[in-house]
């Protein structure tokens, strides 16, 4: 019986170990301009293409400390024509005065003024809604407003976009369909305890249990996802899929988004934009903790994902580390216990790999048992609210 404990925890262990090391390379980073261009003849030069011009759209709610780093981050941009238009939605801070000084700075910069937010809409998705109808490009890049763009982001989104998707090795595999929405993972600035802690989980859950190969093959909506602070798409397909109206009422556009493209028979992608874009998703415990609980309902926290997600996380990260010394301390045979031991070592590798690809710091891997509990300890927590009828966590004064 304890070697049936000891090998049901080294798979769970071993299953986001394993993933996360498969998954890695096909996390790829943002292919170069040159990867695109057209190749010249011998006796001529390269010839440079210029990628469509591009709307980048920033929803804005009380963003008066970070709009001006935000927006002359994409006015830096190279290689690229865009304009840009901030939304500000409601704000009571000096956000809309200080993109109005912005706008008349720079042209490509307007500032549009949210309209009243209906009862059944969330802020955010109501916000890109309108953006997406104000811009005048056909290419549209949805940016949340403490995103800081690397000058080149804009020009090798926007190439990678384009790129052929010929991801598969070999010529009898299947190839994956032309994107229809491409998102990106910024680095992620994590100065804090808890935000080395809490945040890199977004990795682990992601690299460790979706399978990013299949997810390039399949159209199969359960494998769409993405990262709510980096959108590119066109307007034709984003019109198509119903926008952000198709999911107005929530607040994880990161996960809703991929899916009513995919819904639509839209191919969606993702990357690693660590070095095209850099973002401080939150600041401190407070912030962590009501940012990790905000939309747990349409992630993990419900009835469908809330039970097996908490068996498979906590049996990867936590139960091995607390049954090693219970075993020890009660005489389990000796192969149970090294077996508990190789569990308990892999349950580490998935943070410890991801700490090396990110440099998201190595304290998270160290606290990475405390950091699944906790995670899973807020699911459940949302997960009983909603069931007793509370209300949603607030997030910027709202709960919509």
């Amino acid at each position: 019986m304890t070697l049936l404990i000891a090998l049901a925890l080294l798979f769970l262990a071993a299953l986001p170990a394993l993933m996360v090391c498969w998954n890695l390379p096909h996390f790829h980073r943002a292919a170069d301009v040159e990867a695109v261009q057209p190749r010249a003849c011998p006796t001529h030069a390269a010839p440079q293409r210029m990628p469509g011009p591009v709307s980048v759209l920033i929803p804005a709610r009380n963003e008066q400390a970070g709009i001006v780093p935000a927006v002359r981050a994409v006015l830096a941009s190279t290689g690229v024509d865009l304009e840009i238009i901030v939304l500000d939605d409601h704000s009571s801070d000096r956000t809309a005065a200080i993109v109005e000084e912005l706008a008349r700075a720079d042209r490509r910069v307007r500032l549009i003024a949210g309209p009243q937010l209906p009862s059944d809409w969330n802020g955010k998705q109501h916000a890109c809604w309108h953006l997406a109808h104000a811009a005048r490009f056909e290419r549209l890049l949805f940016i949340d407003a403490d995103v800081r763009l690397k000058p080149t982001a804009v020009q090798r989104l926007v190439a990678e976009f384009d790129r052929p998707t010929n991801y598969a090795a070999a010529d009898e595999l299947p190839r994956p369909a032309a994107r229809s929405l491409l998102s990106g993972f910024p680095r992620q600035i994590t100065p804090t305890v808890a935000e080395q802690m809490m945040i890199p989980l977004m990795y682990f859950v992601l690299l460790g249990y979706l399978p990013l190969a299949r997810m390039r093959m399949d159209k199969q909506v359960g494998l769409g996802a993405g990262c709510g602070q980096l959108f590119l798409t066109n307007r034709a397909d984003y019109l198509m899929a119903g926008g952000h109206a198709a999911i107005k009422s929530s607040r994880h556009d990161g996960l809703q988004l991929p899916r009513i493209y995919r819904r639509a028979g839209l191919m969606t992608d993702l990357i690693d934009a660590s070095d095209l874009a850099s973002v401080r998703m939150y600041s401190g415990w407070s912030s962590v903790l009501q940012g990790l609980q905000k939309n747990a309902s349409e992630g993990i926290a419900n009835a469908r994902l809330i039970v097996p997600f908490s068996i498979l996380l906590m049996g990867s990260g936590v139960f091995p580390i607390l049954t090693l010394p219970h075993a020890i301390y009660h005489g389990w045979p000796l192969s149970s216990v090294v077996v508990l031991a190789m569990a308990t070592l892999l349950s580490f590798a998935p943070r410890a790999m991801i700490a090396a690809r990110f440099e998201s710091g190595w304290l998270g891997t160290i606290v990475h048992p405390l950091a699944v509990a906790l995670f899973i300890a807020l699911q459940w927590r949302v997960f009983l609210r909603h069931m007793l009828g509370g209300q949603p966590v607030a997030w910027r004064g709202r709960t919509q």
